[in-house]
């Protein structure tokens, strides 16, 4: 009799107890509801042609800057192989006036070495015309002595003013073939600049065949196979940034004045039955213009018309997903 009646003391206090905390937790308030968003990116492909290879799976998670796939890039390569080949050819038709300007250095260098003995010669002939010149006053010479030597110096400078006027001859011409061959290389060349463009386009092309994937994040959906023809501008796959979401609630006009951009909130998420999980979040965006309350949201004020919709960032603990609901808390 007594094993009974404690039972039923305790019975009675695990019910009160239930029936308390019930109470308790139905009686929560909270200022704003909403759902959980994250940041998607549909990833299209930069080219067309057929996917040779997409290392994804829904639900991968997949880092920035990763090459998770490639379309057939044998078009462009072929179309850069045809711009190298025009830009050798261009090469080969252009001309050269190195050999020329080879010819007439050497000649120029002859002239100057040639020179510069007839200058040396003359150096000796003036010498022995001051001694015979010296002579022939002292009557110790005779005066066609002095004029054969006097005949010698003169057609050695006219020997000297000829080789000398040869070298700028040589020089005027190495001047009028370079700029000839320039004029004739620079219509050839002209056409150079255009292949060098279309080259690097070629290569921007060919970088585009590579499927980089832009964000840290999660994938969300597949919209293409290895072995499909994918064209530009194609969806190929979903990614969401998970690491941090988005909780997009609405308030009422009166609420207005209870938040601010960079207000700390509470976020309450579902944790079983009557139970709350609370999370830290940051209000980073609040609407301009107001709407019509939603069917699915449930404000503070449900009499209200019109509602502002809020973005709240929260930092993702590897619980939240897309579409789960939270309640917001501003005090």
């Amino acid at each position: 009799m007594k094993n009974n009646v404690d039972y039923m003391k305790i019975l009675r206090g695990v019910i009160l107890l239930i029936f308390v905390s019930s109470c308790k937790d139905s009686g929560q308030k909270f200022d704003a509801s909403g759902t959980f968003e994250a940041t998607e990116i549909i990833v299209s492909a930069e080219s067309t042609g057929k996917i040779l290879a997409l290392d994804i799976k829904e639900g991968d998670s997949v880092s920035k800057g990763r090459i998770i796939g490639a379309i057939d890039p044998l078009s462009i390569e072929l179309q850069k192989e045809q711009i190298e080949a025009s830009m050798t050819a261009l090469t080969q038709k252009s001309n050269d006036a190195s050999p020329q300007i080879s010819v007439f250095q050497e000649q120029i260098a002859v002239q100057r070495n040639q020179v510069a003995v007839q200058k040396q010669q003359l150096l000796v002939l003036e010498k022995e015309q001051k001694r015979l010149d010296n002579l022939v006053k002292a009557d110790a010479a005779t005066p066609k002595q002095l004029d054969d030597i006097n005949g010698q110096i003169a057609v050695l400078k006219k020997q000297i003013d000829a080789a000398e006027s040869s070298i700028k001859v040589f020089e005027r011409q190495i001047s009028a073939q370079t700029a000839v061959v320039g004029i004739q290389n620079r219509g050839i060349l002209s056409e150079k600049l255009p292949l060098e463009k279309r080259m690097k386009q070629l290569d921007d092309q060919l970088s585009r065949t590579k499927i980089t994937n832009p964000i840290d994040g999660i994938v969300l959906s597949k919209y293409a196979e290895a072995g499909e023809v994918t064209t530009m501008g194609k969806a190929i796959y979903k990614i969401a940034d998970m690491s941090d979401m988005i909780l997009r609630a609405y308030i009422t006009g009166d609420q207005l004045g209870q938040v601010k951009i960079n207000q700390k909130v509470k976020v309450m998420i579902d944790e079983g039955k009557d139970k709350y999980r609370e999370l830290q979040g940051t209000l980073f965006w609040i609407a301009d213009k107001a709407e019509f309350t939603p069917k699915t949201v449930q404000t503070k004020d449900e009499r209200a018309n019109l509602v502002y919709a809020v973005k709240i960032k929260v930092k993702n603990d590897a619980t939240l997903k897309i579409g789960m609901y939270g309640e917001v808390l501003f005090n």
